[in-house]
């Protein structure tokens, strides 16, 4: 599993979004990203987290971000989220999990004192250049903008 830290390059990607369009790293050329990895549609925390940006999207717009979510889900699974929740931003298509592996968020989890591989909640913001700026591997899902305002010093 790769560690990715502040300062690393981020690792190119292309995926399709929940409209089957590809999106690459190169298209945030110029613009701040927040990429964030969460491991399931409609489930309690990422559904928390997903409208946590959604409810503060312009503030992330006004700012000068652009936000996607990356998931193993199919772009069905975004499109149902997508629209349930009236988000804004794209959902990235990620099965065979190629993007999620190169960012190092795959890897050994616990639930209940049982051990498995899953997708490890993580958000990456990422520079205008391309180079981490941030990563957040203890996610706060209901206070997640309001974690990286602080952060970042934002306000």
């Amino acid at each position: 599993m790769t560690q990715l830290k502040k300062g690393d390059i981020a690792p190119d990607f292309a995926a399709v979004n929940q409209d089957g369009e590809e999106v690459s790293l190169a298209d945030f050329k110029g613009k701040k990203l927040i990429l964030y990895f969460y491991p399931k549609d409609n489930t309690p925390g990422c559904t928390n987290e997903a409208c946590n940006f959604r409810d503060h999207y312009n503030y992330w717009l006004k700012k000068g971000f652009a936000v996607v979510g990356v998931s193993p889900d199919s772009i069905a699974s975004h499109q149902k989220f997508i629209a349930k929740y009236r988000l804004p931003f794209p959902l990235l298509s990620d099965p065979d999990k190629k993007i999620i592996r190169a960012y190092g968020v795959w890897g050994l989890k616990k639930l209940y004192g049982r051990e498995y591989e899953g997708l490890i909640r993580s958000t990456f913001v990422i520079d205008e250049e391309g180079k981490i700026e941030e990563v957040f591997g203890k996610v706060k899902t209901k206070e997640h903008t309001e974690q990286i305002i602080k952060t970042l010093n934002l306000e």
